[in-house]
């Protein structure tokens, strides 16, 4: 059932080609609250018109697949998170300034923080599928169908309910690209390679996800001798994606546009891209300053380690300009001691440490 509808749904993107605002973006579903699916009636037009950020042919997705937005939303938020914890500590650490375009003017750049954004958007949108499939929250969707590995023990049995990647991986690239194929740029110009470059990205994202599923084992057998294993499908921790989209983030490869509309490396003394590699096709600004023309925020008021000497040290993430020394009261928790039982008691702890904030 799920094939023929997400064929039905590319063939009604097809038909799409009005631009929508850049200014809006699909991330929003993960800054405004959506229905559950039992509140509303499947079909009905209404929901899908006022979910902001939707291009036109995310728009019909939605109607097609309402029970989807929910988890497109929570895949958007798991993705904001895991994105403001990769950049914790670098002058552009993925602040959210509206609840619309959500990350603001920067994500108008084409650099490498927008290129690990988008792809980390689209991982966060295969990893809430997928799980959503295995745990009976799609109509159009199960457990994983994924084919026993080659090399699982003879004895072992390959059953349970495993994520459902497959669908994922399907779903997230007609819903997630839908807002690019449906554009219709010049060759050669500055916005198609853009939107190359959003759909690689997405594509790397994606695949991250794939890539780090693995077979997951429970033991049977009495007294746990595992004497029986069962086997399944699972997605991987969603911080080992981060992870692995951060090291792609780090080498990511600068690309331009070519007369053929297709991008092509600046500098050909490196290997191509993979469909696994992140690209940009703009120099990233310094994010030192506050620029309402770039979106940039600034890191003016950034707490910074002043022994470090890092992205998050206090030379590199003030840009120069000094910072400030203050004092502050920490409340931990100590002397903690386990009581039979059984529960554990602790103490309460406060400390004056020394914090440094960039002027």
């Amino acid at each position: 059932m799920a094939g023929p509808r997400l064929a039905l749904a590319a063939a009604l993107l097809c038909s799409c080609t009005s631009p929508v605002a850049d200014a809006n973006s699909w991330w929003s579903l993960a800054m405004n609250p959506i229905q559950r699916p039992e509140m509303y009636i499947i079909g009905a037009q209404p929901v899908c018109s006022q979910l902001p950020g939707l291009s036109p042919g995310q728009r019909k997705l939605c109607q097609l697949y309402q029970e989807h937005m929910v988890f497109i939303g929570e895949g958007a938020r798991s993705a904001i998170k895991e994105c403001q914890y990769q950049f914790r500590q670098r002058r552009w650490n993925c602040s959210t300034v509206d609840n619309t375009s959500v990350f603001g003017r920067v994500m108008k750049i084409g650099s490498r923080e927008t290129a690990f954004t988008y792809a980390v958007s689209a991982a966060g949108v295969v990893n809430a599928i997928s799980r959503a499939c295995r745990e009976g929250e799609l109509s159009s969707c199960g457990c994983s169908r994924t084919a026993r590995p080659k090399d699982l023990p003879r004895d072992w049995l390959w059953g349970g309910c495993g994520d459902n990647v497959e669908y994922g991986y399907r779903f997230a690239k007609e819903f997630v690209d839908a807002k690019e194929r449906e554009k219709n740029y010049v060759r050669g110009s500055e916005e198609q390679a853009r939107m190359l470059m959003n759909l690689q990205n997405n594509e790397a994202g994606r695949r991250a996800v794939y890539k780090l599923a693995d077979v997951a084992c429970k033991c049977h057998g009495v007294s746990g001798s595992c004497s029986l294993k069962t086997c399944w499908l699972q997605l991987a921790d969603f911080r080992k994606v981060g992870d692995l989209l951060k090291e792609k983030y780090d080498s990511a490869a600068a690309m331009r546009i070519s007369r053929k509309g297709k991008l092509e490396l600046v500098n050909n003394r490196f290997n191509m891209p993979t469909q696994e590699d992140l690209v940009y096709v703009d120099p990233s600004p310094d994010y030192c300053l506050r620029n309402e023309t770039t979106g940039s925020l600034g890191t003016q008021g950034r707490l910074c380690n002043k022994t470090s000497e890092g992205m998050d040290g206090c030379e590199l993430m003030c840009c120069g300009r000094g910072y400030d020394q203050f004092k502050s009261v920490q409340v931990e928790r100590c002397h903690c001691k386990f009581h039979w039982c059984c529960y554990v008691k602790c103490k309460k702890c406060t400390e004056i440490v020394d914090q440094y904030v960039c002027k």
